[in-house]
């Protein structure tokens, strides 16, 4: 593992490292203090060399880390941390972000856990139009930029109840042509959360819809405090990913379809862009009325599939009795049957007397 910066190291004569705040594969990051801006706290994320120079020449990829990084500095939006500088010291490349204050939404779901309760949905779906709105910025960048690892441990409520989507270690850019992409570092992200078409790394397709369903995976994760069925073992053991609301029946059932369709194998059963998501979770009330006839006609569809000779037999026995009707002999009228049929005149006079002859 490479060795780590201590706390009172100083780079670039302006960022004073106060300690370590979380380490993984690729990267490590420190809550450090701004010596120019004083009181100022900064994330200072520290790439580690091996990993940025494992796809190629090392002043290869720290060229594409320097025209990510700026990509990024350009980026601001209320739920994503500022990227305020970026530089190379000692053969180690680094960005300077907002420290982001507060604990993240794993903490929060794993402390649900232990108490053996659920996160409340309404705050759930809170936190993820937050989400919604943060990714639909990225994605509506030119070139789009792709998270590409969306996951609890990645989302931090701030004291102020703003959430912050705060890792951008596998961030991604689209080329205008989508023939290739780059990365600031190499990585397939989690893998609960991470789909199928993400696992080729570069020479893979991924477009937004790969964080579509990073996204739903964590909205799971969330409501359910259980992992979702990763997405190989989905493809080998199709079924394998157990519906929402049969770990958590407060779920809602548009909450529900919502996940389940990010997180559809396919991208192109995934709603097509965050926009359309937010749409199928956060439905308008004739949206609702329209999805629910939907649904009842599906319903019916489905129960007919399901009991299809039964609704066979049940139609011939009304055509046969239509038959039957239609075709059988006409009996001559009874007596009481055809005094009924006779004209009202012609009864009164049968049945009225004669009157005498003088």
């Amino acid at each position: 593992m490479s060795q780590t910066l201590q706390p009172g190291t100083v780079l670039r004569s302006r960022y004073k490292v106060m300690e370590l705040v979380g380490q993984g594969g690729m990267s490590a990051v420190y809550r450090a203090e701004d010596l120019r801006l004083r009181g100022r706290q900064c994330a200072l994320k520290e790439i580690l060399p091996e990993q940025i120079s494992a796809g190629g020449p090392v002043i290869q990829a720290q060229e594409q880390f320097y025209r990510e990084a700026s990509v990024l500095a350009r980026l601001d939006h209320p739920n994503l941390p500022k990227v305020s500088d970026y530089f190379n010291h000692k053969g180690r490349d680094y960005l300077v972000m907002d420290f982001v204050p507060g604990r993240n939404l794993k903490e929060l779901m794993d402390e649900a856990r232990r108490a053996s309760q659920f996160l409340d949905e309404k705050q759930v779906l809170n936190w993820t139009l937050q989400l919604c709105d943060a990714l639909e910025y990225l994605h509506s960048q030119e070139p789009p930029v792709l998270h590409r690892d969306i996951k609890p441990s990645n989302i931090k409520l701030t004291p102020r109840g703003t959430i912050k989507l705060v890792d951008f270690g596998l961030v991604k850019l689209l080329a205008p042509d989508d023939s290739r992409t780059v990365t600031v570092v190499q990585g397939r992200g989690t893998v609960q959360y991470t789909p199928l078409d993400q696992y080729g790394g570069d020479t893979g397709h991924t477009d937004i819809r790969s964080d579509l369903y990073s996204l739903g995976a964590t909205l799971y994760h969330l409501l359910t405090c259980a992992q979702p069925a990763d997405a190989k073992q989905r493809f080998l053991k199709p079924g394998s990913l157990v519906p929402p609301r049969s770990i958590n029946p407060a779920i809602s059932a548009t909450t529900e379809r919502a996940i389940l369709q990010a997180m559809a194998m396919h991208p192109d059963e995934r709603p097509s862009n965050m926009a359309s998501f937010r749409s199928i979770l956060f439905p308008t009330e004739a949206e609702k009325t329209t999805r629910t006839a939907s649904a009842n006609v599906m319903e019916w569809r489905q129960a007919l599939r399901a009991n299809r000779w039964l609704a066979a037999a049940a139609g011939g026995m009304v055509i046969m009795a239509l038959l039957i009707t239609l075709f059988s002999p006409q009996l001559p009228p009874t007596d009481a049957a055809a005094s009924i049929s006779q004209p009202r005149a012609a009864r009164v006079a049968t049945a009225t007397p004669p009157m005498p002859q003088p």
